[in-house]
């Protein structure tokens, strides 16, 4: 089980880094092109790529000791990085979810915004108010959710991490999909009724899939930790935080880190076309090769 978890682990961590690190590459070299939308694409491919590179390694080595390396400084810091990160996410998935309401100036405070909230928030525990602790498996460390049962103090900040912080976002992501899916659907019918064909209507079709599936993908992948985790602040007992059963819903929730790029490319003509001219600077014949097979 060490041995299957420290290679999906390692393989993860390397195709974020690989597939976020393109993104960033691509979002530098067509910065002047970008519109107000992608902003959220990008800050999301930063929260994705630091995460993997400042505190994923540290998991990755504590698989190979068998425990969590280092002591409750190293848990500190990987706890307090991780859920400043995970919040940042969270915050921008939300984001992207509500974009249509959003205009180009607005989407800069957002991402700023999305920076503050989620640092603040996660700092609490370093005074106080909760605790970073290791998982039940030893090999990452998270919020400290058995706390609701020591304290009122712990509790409160608990219930509102998970109420505020993961119920209401995910809650917001699911009914502006459905409002955005509604609208697209509405937008296209009334097209095609009159006769209408435009590459507007095809640009922001394919917009508005590319949201939906970042949303649905983020939302699906972090789905089992929160009910692990929900599970585990209102019983007392192990039974539903046994390692073995914990460790899977946590890889899980990781992977979402390693498909938000592939989403971007299949849905993003530009960035399909930077990543052909990238390749063919550096090596021509497999740029060929991709323009051969797109």
């Amino acid at each position: 089980c060490d041995v299957y978890i420290l290679s999906e682990h390692t393989t993860g961590v390397l195709l974020s880094v690989l597939g976020n690190g393109l993104v960033l590459v691509i979002s530098y070299r067509r910065r002047k092109k970008m519109v107000g939308s992608e902003l959220l694409c990008v800050n999301l491919a930063v929260v994705d790529f630091l995460c993997c590179i400042c505190f994923y390694p540290l998991s990755i080595l504590s698989s190979f000791n068998h425990a969590w390396l280092g002591h409750h400084v190293t848990c500190v810091y990987y706890g307090l990085g991780c859920y400043i990160f995970g919040l940042c996410g969270m915050f921008t998935i939300a984001a992207i979810s509500v974009i249509l309401w959003l205009d180009g100036a607005n989407i800069r405070l957002v991402c700023c915004a999305s920076w503050l909230i989620a640092t603040v928030w996660s700092s609490f525990p370093l005074f106080g108010w909760g605790e970073y602790v290791p998982e039940p498996y030893g090999l990452s460390c998270t919020i400290a959710w058995h706390s609701y049962h020591t304290s009122f103090k712990d509790a409160f900040y608990v219930i509102c991490s998970f109420s505020c912080f993961m119920l209401v976002p995910v809650l917001l992501i699911v009914m502006s999909q459905i409002q955005i899916l509604y609208k697209v659907y509405h937008f296209t019918y009334t097209l095609s009724a009159r006769g209408i064909r435009t590459n507007l209507r095809h640009t922001e079709k394919r917009l508005s899939m590319m949201f939906f599936c970042i949303s649905l993908g983020f939302v699906t992948a972090w789905a089992p930790y929160a009910v692990v985790s929900f599970l585990f602040i209102f019983h007392k007992d192990n039974r539903y935080m046994a390692p073995g059963g914990f460790v899977f819903p946590a890889l899980f929730a990781k992977s979402s880190h390693i498909y938000n790029p592939f989403i971007y490319f299949y849905f993003n003509k530009a960035f399909r076309q930077e990543l052909r001219c990238l390749l063919r600077s550096f090596c021509p014949r497999l740029a060929r090769n991709l323009t051969s097979v797109s």
